[in-house]
This record gives C-alpha cells, structure tokens and sequence, in this order.
C-alpha cells in the first residue's frame, strides 16, 4: 500500500511537471516565492473588497471632516478603522483593495509608516490577502512614492509589488504597477489558468503641465505599453494547452484618479449611484480608456479620488466606476455615509459539473450607517451576453452623375 502512495505521488509531480514545461515557461506570478496564489474558492467566488481615500492621520487625534455636527466630538481615523473591520467580518473578501490616497500626510505626520500601519491595520489582522496602489496624496509626508510602495510590499499579507519584474523593458512610470492572477479552484480543469486578472496601475499624482485648474497625472505610455504586452501575454496562455480556452479571460483595473472618460455620465438614468461632484481628472487624455477598448478584456475600471461620486456607467462595454469615500478624515458629505465597493466573479460550471471560466461578475457597495446597508447591487458583466448588431442603418442613395 505504502509503494503505491508513493508512485501515484511521483506520477502526479511529473504530470505537474509536463504541464509545466508544456507552457514553455512557468510564469512568475505577482505571488511567488512565498507569497500565496490567489484563486477562486471552492463556491467558485472570488469576492474583492476596494477601499477608496481613507486618508488616515494620526488616528484617535484626527478629527473627522462632514459629519453631523453631534458627531463631531467623538468621531476620528478610529471611525474609519471601524468601519473597515466591520466590513471585513461581513462581506469575508477573498481580496482587499486599497486604491490610493491610504493617508493623508500633509502638514499632519513626520512619520507616514506609523499612519500606513493603522490605516492597513484592518486588513492585516484579517489575515486575508490585501494590496495598494498609491494616490496624490499619500506621499505629502517623509516617504516618496517609491519609499511607500517598498514599505508596502513588506506589510504582512500584502500582495502589492514596487513594480512588475519587467519594469526595465518598458521603462515604465511609475512605483505600484503590477498584474493579479486569479486562478481556478482546487479540483477545476483550469487549476493552472488564470480565469479573472487585475491590473494595478499607479496613475500618479500631480504634473507641472500649465495653463490648467486641475493638473492631476495620468496613465503614461510605458504603463499603457506594459499592459498591452501583459493583457496579450495572458490572452496567449488562456488559449493554449491545457484546456486551451477560445476567448480571453475577464479582466479588472484599479486606478486612483479617475479616466477622462469619468466625465460622460451626468444623467441618474446614465448610472447606478450618484454624481455628487465633477471628475476631476486629468487635463490630458492619454489614450488608456482606447487602448482597453482595443484589447476588449477588461470588464471594469475602478477609481477613487472623487469621494462624494459613486455611480458605475458603461462606456463602449467598460463599466467605469468610483468606490466612494471610505475614510473620515477627508472630506464627504453630512448625511452620506462613507462606503465602500464589493465586485463578485462567479464561475460557471461544464456539463460534467466541475468549474469552468468566469460567467457573471456583478457589484454592490456597503454603507457604514446603522444597518450596515448593502445598496446598488447590478451585474458587471456577463459571459452570455453580447451586443447585437446594428440591422436599423441605410445607407443613402447615392446620386448618378
């Protein structure tokens, strides 16, 4: 009995080993050497908490902005950390994300470490896989951007990484651009793909380009060209043994300032949530939102740094949408709670019941009000549904001469 423990155990390392050497190279994913994988559990969920603007101070001494006026005396970073805690125990996320402004370091701290620590302290305790990009204002204190992002990496659970390895290639902008993984769960024919991908992006700060009123950065070539050649890298490997896939697997981006493209939506019919503020994005247009729409992978794109704003819209089939504000510290509004956003992919199952590629992805948010209210649940995406034709044009006769 012992011997064929022993052989069965050797025929499954080699088969492991074949598939390995079938994919030419056994990529390095975001949670190599020691970090863990990441990938769907065995409901076939995988659920992402994104946190937005917590702007976390000095704790207990940072007094809350917009709150009710009674409010007002007891109410501090502690009311952000709570809330966070609350929301972890409830909605149990297989991720967290924290997409950008974390702190908030100007003219407030000499020591942005202490204030990271309290401010991912939620997450860290949790014990569940978390990561951060950085916004414009995490590095107003005595870190840079490139400082914040190695202390990150270093946290407990953090997934985050500085940059991808093959930063150098592209030259790329930047400290927090980086590629998520997702794959199939335990006893899934596709245990070795990557069904949902995520793509972290650092949109920068603030540029010295005059002759504008708001002078926010934006998504920069090498970060645009390192993406294309990933979203590419992943497609080929979706499509190829085992299990070669005929589509390209979902992807999501996390981005702290909003895309130009924020700005189309003004109507309540054009949106679930609220506009309660203008976007304020960049003053140029790099192209970013085209060059998604060329690949046609990414499902979803979501932004903070507007903290009032909270609607999802959807522009040439990308839903684009804001998380809210999070945190007590910067600015909201009374009477608004602060909130967060929750995005859920559910895999669908083959004939022979076993988990296949991702089939739905849908949203909610959650308030810190009395109930804990989870508000604005709607569909993302769909593997099902497609856009129809346009039957209804005629051309025009065109004249003889």
């Amino acid at each position: 009995m012992e011997a064929n423990r022993k052989t069965k155990a050797l025929l499954f390392l080699f088969s492991v080993s074949l598939i390995c050497l079938s994919l030419s190279t056994c990529h390095v994913s975001a949670y190599a050497y020691g970090r863990r994988q990441l990938r769907f559990n065995n409901d076939g969920r995988f659920k992402i908490l994104q946190v937005s603007d917590m702007h976390y101070g000095l704790g207990k001494e940072s007094q809350c902005a917009d709150v009710a006026p009674a409010e007002v005396p007891y109410c501090s970073d502690l009311n952000t950390t709570a809330f966070l805690r609350r929301t972890i125990a409830s909605e149990k996320p297989d991720l967290i994300v924290f997409s950008g402004d974390n702190v908030y370091g100007l003219c407030e701290t000499s020591d942005v470490a202490k204030s990271m620590d309290a401010a991912f302290a939620p997450a860290i305790e949790s014990g569940i896989p978390w990561v951060a990009i950085l916004g414009n204002h995490d590095q107003e204190s005595d870190m840079t951007r490139e400082t914040l992002m190695k202390y990150i990496v270093k946290l407990p659970n953090s997934l985050s990484q500085v940059n991808p390895p093959d930063a150098w290639r592209y030259q790329i902008d930047g400290f927090g651009n980086y590629n998520l993984q997702i794959e199939g769960p335990f006893g899934s024919p596709l245990f070795f793909k990557s069904l949902l991908n995520l793509y972290l992006l650092d949109g920068g700060s603030y540029t010295d380009l005059g002759g504008f009123i708001y002078k926010y950065d934006w998504v920069k070539t090498s970060q645009q060209n390192w993406y294309e050649h990933t979203s590419k890298w992943l497609e080929m490997e979706y499509k190829r043994w085992p299990f070669p896939q005929n589509t390209t697997a979902p992807g999501l981006v996390y981005l702290h300032i909003p895309m130009p493209e924020f700005e189309n939506f003004n109507k309540p019919t054009e949106m679930t949530g609220v506009r309660q503020e203008q976007t304020c994005s960049p003053p140029i247009n790099s192209g970013f939102f085209t060059k998604l729409v060329e690949r046609g992978e990414v499902k979803g794109v979501f932004s903070g740094h507007d903290h009032v704003n909270d609607f999802c819209g959807t522009l040439h089939g990308i839903n684009l949408c804001y998380a809210g504000g999070a945190g007590y510290h910067g600015y909201g509004k009374v009477g608004w709670a602060r909130r967060v956003r929750v995005v859920e992919a559910q895999l669908e199952t083959d004939q022979y019941g076993r988990w296949g590629a991702v089939d739905t992805m849908k949203t909610w948010k959650r308030l810190d009000d009395k109930n804990h209210s989870l508000i604005d649940t709607q569909l993302l995406w769909s593997k099902n549904t497609t856009l129809g034709m346009n039957i209804g044009f005629r051309c025009p006769m065109i004249p003889q001469h």
